[in-house]
């Protein structure tokens, strides 16, 4: 690589050729002060999380382990978003490699050299620098291009900023400051690369008569490039020295304005972002935080109020709009995005927690009609589906967040008269529906058997019916299937009878975080006095509380949904069947089953051994659509001239050609799409039906009340 007529040692760059010395002091002043602003700004930053409250961490190691995991693979980034997420591998390796590289020019020049006498950046390591270091800055620059194309020419919806929570005329509705701040950030490291290759290309001119210059130009693919076109165009050596003079001061300029303003602008989710994964919460929806017995108040009312890490997550939003994208309640039009949610806070943050003192606590509110303040009926509007969690790239929580803002309206009397009335119904009727507790077993007695009392015997099984299984007409109907199913599969089991109240999922995800202790310190008495071994729920909202949330207050059971039990069951040839389904359907993926708890298999494999074709959503498993349900919206109803989540999702299963059947697995899904296979004129064309009335119909254990319509031709199944 090297001629041998040339000195190794001879063959680099010298940084700071042909500069006087007041030049040289006037760049370290620059690149101190840069720096000096850089630790200020991250200093304000720091000192903002901190004005929120403290939390413990725990499994750290497990969580960085993650992140790195999710930064290498860049998994989270291009899930649904292919290309951008491409891009910004792209973008973000190859940035890490200029900036080892620059760093590894500063450790020889700065602190190597002049310590010790060490020097290793020439000959063949120097040679090799150079290509990697065009290369990388290609990389940048085509990902860059790219980030520009998409927000200028593709136009993505999920880009535009205006408000779903403002109306026009409002002052914080247009937020055109992000959009500049995006094309700020992309043309400063456009203009830092381009700078770099037209530095590197005049330098090359200036020295074309060195041949320890010239003859090494092709390291430098790209600066060799436009060296040539300057040279084509008529640049000479004494020109291309004045130009590199003066564009050596403005690329570092402009290098050390980036570095200044980093803690201040976009930028500074290059660390916000990787602190944000390295603290994610394994279960951030699915086991919601505790409260404080303690306190005076709960819940979340000042910016203060929030812990240091959401106030992180806060600053870690890259606005990439795939939280927005992903909501059902903001794909209905109801006054709710998850990044506009997380950006005002970040606003209101910024304005009151970065100066010296923290301003009154009227200046601090969260929650409010105000500039920078998030309205009840945005809070009011969500699901807490988690799609928005799920599918965020740098790990922001935002459902816990919501739901902290929630417990502070429900204290303050602050909701809905139906979610007011749904609590009351829990607190003194033990369920959400209003009914007398003693009717919680009404639905046993139109079966030919009775089901154990699990208070009374002793059961392997003890079945968690919950609300919807037990008065819901429609859903008592799949949980009589349920019982047949057990009961003709031999399977021991009992029920709670009226000594079971609601689980309490939907009661804590509005915010009513004393009722739902006091359900689950009542629940987790009545299952300390029976014998089981483990429990199962044919309601994915009940599986997850009392899997993922009991156990914080003591409750501590092996949990398991129906359809993971029929799975099991089927596998070991436990449930017989008489027939094959030989039915064409698309399936639902429940939000608490599926999104919160990863269970997306156990479903599926069910009906694939009862015969049934499965043809998939558009949207299906951590992608499904929420129908709507979650999050105590199941008590609320929406208002008539908006489209319905579960409208959505029902006509989006409407567009699959030759299927008859829309199925799921949870109650309040069936209330939901019951109502919406209707209300979309879709009702003569599928048919909503529950995986366990599936398998009850091969087991042709249908009750004579069944509604179920079957216009297939099942397929017997001979004996043996």
């Amino acid at each position: 690589m090297i001629n041998p007529a040339h000195d190794p040692q001879a063959i680099t760059r010298i940084l700071f050729q042909d500069f006087p010395l007041w030049m040289m002091v006037v760049f370290y002043i620059s690149a101190v002060a840069a720096m000096a602003m850089f630790v200020y700004g991250c200093y304000i930053q720091v000192r903002k999380y901190w004005r929120g409250q403290p939390i413990s961490l725990k499994q750290m190691q497990q969580r960085i382990g993650l992140m790195l995991r999710d930064i290498v693979s860049h998994r989270t980034l291009r899930r649904r978003d292919t290309s951008a997420g491409i891009m910004h591998a792209a973008i973000f390796f190859c940035f890490a490699t200029l900036f080892v590289g620059t760093a590894t020019i500063t450790l020889e020049y700065d602190i190597l050299k002049p310590i010790a006498g060490w020097t290793f950046w020439y000959g063949d390591f120097y040679l090799w620098f150079s290509l990697l270091m065009d290369l990388a800055g290609v990389g940048v620059g085509v990902g860059l291009v790219y980030m520009m194309y998409r927000r200028k020419w593709l136009a993505l919806p999920k880009l535009d900023y205006h408000r779903p929570d403002r109306q026009t005329a409002e002052p914080d509705y247009d937020r055109s400051w992000y959009r500049l701040e995006d094309w700020l950030f992309l043309w400063n490291l456009i203009i830092i690369i381009v700078t770099g290759y037209v530095l590197e290309a005049s330098r090359l001119v200036w020295l074309q008569t060195d041949h320890l210059v010239w003859d090494y130009r092709w390291w430098s693919p790209i600066g060799t490039s436009v060296a040539l076109l300057m040279h084509d165009f008529g640049l000479s050596a004494q020109g291309a020295g004045e130009l590199r003079y003066y564009l050596w001061w403005f690329h570092g300029l402009i290098a050390f304005l980036f570095i200044a303003l980093l803690p201040f602008t976009k930028a500074k989710h290059m660390f916000t972002a990787i602190a944000s994964l390295s603290l994610r919460n394994a279960q951030p929806t699915a086991r919601l935080p505790l409260t404080d017995p303690d306190a005076e108040t709960i819940g979340v009312r000042s910016i203060t109020d929030f812990n240091w890490k959401q106030l992180l997550h806060t600053d870690a939003c890259t606005k990439c709009g795939r939280c927005h994208e992903a909501c059902p309640a903001n794909a209905s039009g109801f006054p709710l995005s998850p990044r506009d949610m997380v950006l005002t806070l970040r606003e209101l943050s910024n304005n009151t927690l970065q100066g010296r003192k923290i301003p009154m606590v009227d200046d601090l509110k969260a929650v409010g009609d105000g500039v920078n303040q998030i309205r009840s009926e945005t809070l009011w509007s969500c699901r807490t589906c988690s799609a928005c969690v799920e599918i965020c790239p740098v790990g922001i929580e935002h459902v816990p967040m919501i739901v902290e803002m929630r417990r502070a309206l429900v204290e303050d009397g602050e909701m809905d008269a139906a979610v007011q009335t749904a609590l009351q119904n829990v607190q003194k009727k033990g369920n959400s529906i209003g009914e007398n507790k003693r009717k919680r077993a009404a639905w046993t007695k139109k079966l030919d058997f009775t089901i154990k009392d699990a208070r009374k015997e002793a059961v392997d099984l003890l079945w968690f019916v919950g609300d919807y299984a037990s008065f819901d007409p429609r859903y008592q109907k799949v949980a009589q299937s349920f019982a047949r199913i057990l009961q003709a599969s031999g399977i021991n089991f009992g029920i709670l009878y009226e000594a079971e109240m609601t689980a309490g999922n939907d009661v804590r995800r509005v915010g009513e975080e004393g009722l739902f202790e006091h359900l689950a310190e009542t629940n987790i008495a009545k299952l300390a006095a029976c014998e089981f071994e483990r429990i199962v729920t044919t309601d994915p909202h009940s599986f997850n509380t009392l899997k993922n949330e009991y156990p914080d207050f003591g409750g501590n059971y092996d949990v398991i949904h129906a359809t993971q039990l029929v799975e099991q069951m089927l596998t070991d040839g436990m449930i017989p069947l008489i027939r094959q389904a030989n039915r064409k359907v698309t399936y639902h993926d429940s939000c608490h089953l599926g999104r919160l708890n990863k269970e997306y298999e156990a479903p599926r494999q069910v009906l694939k051994k009862i015969g049934v074709e499965v043809v998939e959503m558009p949207r299906n498993q951590d992608n499904s659509f929420c129908c709507g349900a979650g999050g105590g919206r199941i008590w609320t109803p929406d208002p008539l001239d908006m489209d319905k989540p579960a409208e959505l999702r029902m006509q989006e299963a409407a567009q699959i050609e030759a299927i008859d059947a829309f199925v799921v697995n949870c109650p309040k899904c069936m209330n939901m799409f019951e109502d919406a296979v209707k209300s979309t004129g879709n009702d003569d064309k599928l048919e909503v039906i529950e995986v366990i009335e599936l398998i009850a119909s091969c087991m042709q254990l249908e009750s004579s009340e069944s509604n179920e319509t079957d216009t297939t031709t099942p397929t017997e199944i001979s004996e043996g």
